[in-house]
């Protein structure tokens, strides 16, 4: 499997603190992987590191062999679009405004607002069942509404690579899987979609490429049927459980036992 978006040894932490220290990753091309692994394990550190949000103290994150921080921004955007895990939308915008600056990597001084930016904001809007908020103000939606806007302007950049943390943060059950759902419809379209997710079995169903993180490291990656153990299910959280197979994807699907079960 070739991969463009990789890191390289890299060490990555805020001010003095290191969360990461080198780590060494590479995303399969037109894969969907997915992070998984306990709070404070490193997961969102790892995707604003690959998202250039973060800059390595150490090692580099490289993008079609070239580092990160040595492209522009606005070259990055073109290629990477970011779901970050919280998302602070300037007061008295719309939804439609906010979704079209999704649009603003393909801006130029002699290229502004185009048929083709039209198009992708109402696909993004329509992929996310948006559409109908279009015209409501951002600051007068519920959790769930404002998490599916921000997705759908991620979308509206049409990048090749989706970098998505949390996505499912606010959402109620069946939005999650419609979300889920169409990151899967992405990856099978040729994008390679890169998420941090909290809930195992989501991460087992979906994913093609599965990397488990504990403590900053990665324990193990690769097919969710040859990583999702009940073993490491316990080395990486602590949780006793079985692992069963799910009757409806074939996918590992893991039972909590508890501690008045195990």
């Amino acid at each position: 499997m070739t991969a463009s978006l990789l890191a390289r040894d890299v060490t990555l932490g805020y001010g003095d603190k290191n969360i990461i220290e080198g780590l060494s990753l590479e995303v399969p091309d037109h894969s969907f992987t997915i992070i998984i692994g306990p709070n404070a394990c490193g997961k969102s550190t790892l995707l604003r590191g690959f998202s250039r949000l973060l800059k390595p103290a150490e090692g580099a994150v490289l993008l079609d062999g070239k580092t990160l921080h040595s492209q522009s921004p606005k070259v990055v955007a073109r290629r990477l679009g970011l779901l970050p895990q919280s998302s602070i939308a300037p007061d008295g915008i719309t939804v439609g405004d906010l979704v079209g600056r999704g649009r603003f990597p393909h801006q130029s001084a002699l290229r502004t607002w185009s048929k083709q930016d039209e198009k992708a904001v109402i696909e993004a809007l329509e992929a996310t069942n948006t559409t109908d908020l279009s015209h409501r103000l951002v600051d007068e939606l519920s959790g769930g509404q404002r998490q599916r806007v921000w997705v759908a302007m991620a979308l509206a950049q049409q990048t090749e690579h989706l970098l998505l943390d949390e996505p499912t943060t606010f959402l109620d059950i069946a939005h999650q899987i419609d979300l889920l759902e169409l990151f899967a419809e992405l990856h099978r379209g040729g994008t390679t979609v890169v998420a941090v997710l909290h809930d195992l079995n989501h991460a087992a169903r979906y994913a093609t490429h599965l990397v488990a993180m504990r403590d900053g490291a990665i324990v193990a990656q690769g097919d969710p049927r040859e990583v999702i153990t009940e073993e490491l299910v316990e080395a990486v959280y602590d949780l006793p459980c079985k692992v069963i197979t799910d009757p409806v994807s074939g996918a590992p699907l893991v039972l909590p036992l508890g501690k008045s079960h195990s």
